[in-house]
């Protein structure tokens, strides 16, 4: 399957549960702030979550059987969605579909691990786990905290240096969009 298709460029990190996709993304973020970069970030959760309080209005409308809840402030504003029982939880590409691409240079993916797009494998071999980039033709590069036990052609990033991993998408991202090197 050809990579997911959308205004602006996407890149995912993908990874065994408990290798650190999480961490390197907030590592990350502060970087490619810094170089004045405004990302998007679409998370995959694999069980129910809630983003909402119970002593709030938003939660107790929500609650009462709203489907959609938009909750707008001077600062923000967040949409939550509820899904009914005949509906299915977002492909990567449903969740592309909301992103305003207007507002961003590119979107950086967290799970969805076997979603077609361009993606960073975060991999450490201490857990024991096979590297994904061995079956998935997507993975672009490999973040990892032992190089010496990585057996791969692809680039080997050092998931302990962020701004390395950070250097690498702003190659992947000036590529993309034919500008100079972010």
């Amino acid at each position: 399957m050809d990579a997911i298709e959308f205004a602006k460029p996407v890149i995912g990190l993908c990874a065994y549960s408990g290798s650190g996709k999480t961490t390197l993304l907030e590592r990350l973020l502060p970087i490619l702030c810094a170089r004045k970069l405004n990302v998007a970030v679409i998370k995959h959760a694999h069980h129910s979550f809630d983003v909402d309080h119970p002593d709030k209005d938003s939660f107790r409308v929500r609650k009462a059987g709203a489907r959609q809840v938009l909750i707008s402030s001077q600062k923000r504003w967040a949409l939550m969605h509820e899904i009914a029982p005949d509906e299915t939880e977002l492909t990567l590409q449903g969740a592309l579909e909301r992103i305003d691409a207007g507002c961003i240079d590119f979107v950086i993916v967290e799970g969805f691990k076997s979603a077609p797009v361009h993606k960073i494998e975060v991999h450490r071999p201490a857990l024991g786990k096979p590297l994904i980039a061995a079956t998935d033709r997507h993975v672009i590069a490999i973040a990892t905290d032992q190089p010496e036990k990585v057996k791969a052609s692809l680039p080997l990033l050092a998931l302990n240096d962020p701004a390395q991993v950070a250097d690498f998408i702003g190659q992947f991202i000036s590529r993309r969009t034919n500008k100079a090197e972010i």
